[in-house]
């Protein structure tokens, strides 16, 4: 039998993270300022956004050097491990081979660390004392409130309600390190008390507690706001993942018939995935991408590819890529981390232009693979990784149907022992599966704003 850990040293984690805008066919329009409807400007960022991570979003250069002061805080956790699922393939009686790459050894718990420590580093060295931003599942807030701590810098985050009921240890962790952490939609801000005041009862959305953290952000000379996801300098620093899976993938002695990870906001999606869109782009390998989303909040396999705002409230710039409508409110799935209306005008574009792939599964079905992965391997997947368990699942049944040994390649993004109460939920037979009606949908899309709509 192969190895079921694939390890790398501290010496031989990434000095560079790998900026796939070198690397793509097209590269997404870009973003519009949401008064003037004009392109974005760097001028127009300085409000919310350090110059080092504006320069970043806007840089065309295929790699970006890694601080050594973030380097070694990733060293507490990284290189993360490559595991072979043996005991996964017996279960399914399968002939593929399924890897994952386990980013729940982070202190976070998930990958959301890999972007948190460099934002705050940056944010840090150019006179920052304060970061707002929103969270859904948690573990963004978890991850950004460690990064601050690291780093000198005080922390607010506006959790989505939902989620801030539902997963109440992941508020406690953000507090731990010294986060305020408020319930979204909140009093705090304009934003939150105008949903407030016509939905007294709302759960959120991420795209509520966006606008949330913008606007408390502008407000303060001192504060900047953070983004854990959909912004081309997020999924440029998640890189890391995907160019040690690269290499410990070397080291087993294969290479991924198809790489699969969850995908809300496209940060763990393009951390895995990028560097093998490189290859196949640049390389000419055959390499299968898939993008994994919940059928409650459908936006690569079910949204427009339009420009749309990444908030409720419109204090955004208008972004090029998939969407269901920035005042869509997805149902409240123990998915926390996928509620997400719009995704990244990076994976929108890969997926408009048919390189990566894209599907949708019901909550029952994922929890069903996420248990299955657990009496398996061991690990208690959090339930937005567990998207990309079910696919990977789904891959290698198609293989034993095909009698063909293929190699299957996964991002377990987290841990869920946080989400326990979702899994007490499915195992009580209570879990309800909410797939997108498609009046609700064409009534949300109705509303896009009419900027160069496809």
């Amino acid at each position: 039998m192969s190895e079921t850990k694939i390890l790398l040293s501290e010496q031989e984690l990434p000095v560079c993270w790998y900026n796939i805008q070198a690397d793509m066919p097209r590269l997404p329009r870009p973003p519009l300022h949401p008064v003037t409807g004009k392109p974005v400007g760097p001028d127009d960022l300085k409000a919310i956004f350090p110059m080092s991570l504006i320069e970043q979003e806007m840089s065309r250069e295929r790699w970006i050097e890694i601080p050594e002061e973030v380097r070694n805080i990733y060293r507490l956790w990284r290189p993360s491990p490559l595991f072979r699922a043996h005991r996964l393939e017996k279960v399914l009686d399968t002939p593929a081979r399924i890897f994952y790459k386990y980013e729940g050894v982070s202190p976070a718990g998930s990958h959301k660390l890999n972007t948190a420590v460099p934002q705050a580093y940056f944010n840090k060295k150019e006179g920052i004392k304060r970061l707002t931003t929103e969270t859904g599942a948690g573990q963004w807030g978890v991850a950004l409130s460690q990064a601050c701590n690291f780093f000198g810098l005080e922390c607010t985050v506006y959790m989505v309600k939902v989620s801030y009921q539902q997963k109440p240890y992941r508020r406690s962790m953000m507090e731990i390190f010294g986060a305020e952490v408020c319930a979204s939609p909140s009093e705090h801000t304009a934003a939150g008390r105008k949903i407030l005041s016509s939905e007294p009862d709302s759960p959120g959305s991420l795209g509520i507690a966006i606008s949330e953290a913008v606007e408390d952000a502008a407000g303060r000379e001192d504060t900047n706001y953070a983004l854990g996801s959909v912004l081309n300098h997020v999924l440029l620093h998640q890189t890391v993942i995907g160019l040690e899976a690269r290499e410990q993938m070397a080291r087993a002695g294969y290479y991924p018939d198809v790489v699969i990870a969850c995908c809300g906001g496209g940060s763990n999606f393009g951390g895995l995935a990028f560097p093998f869109v490189h290859d196949r782009l640049v390389e000419g390998t055959k390499v299968r991408l898939v993008a994994v989303e919940p059928s409650a909040c459908p936006t690569l396999t079910r949204g427009r590819f339009a420009y749309d705002f990444g908030d409720v409230a419109g204090l955004t710039p208008l972004l090029s890529m998939y969407t269901l409508g920035a005042e869509f409110i997805p149902p409240g799935i123990h998915a926390g981390g996928l509620r997400y209306h719009g995704d990244s005008p990076l994976v929108s574009q890969l997926v408009h232009d048919g390189i990566v792939e894209a599907r949708a599964f019901n909550q029952t079905d994922v929890f069903k693979s996420a248990v299955m992965f657990a009496r398996s391997e061991g690990i208690v997947p959090a339930p937005e990784s567990a998207h990309a368990i079910a696919c990977a699942i789904q891959e290698a049944l198609a293989a034993r149907e095909a009698g063909e040994a293929r190699t299957i390649l996964f991002n377990l993004s987290g841990h869920g022992l946080l989400d326990l109460p979702s899994y007490d939920a499915y195992l009580a037979g209570k879990l309800e599966d909410y797939p997108l009606p498609e009046e609700e949908l064409a009534r949300s899309l109705a509303r896009l704003p009419g900027v160069n709509r496809e």
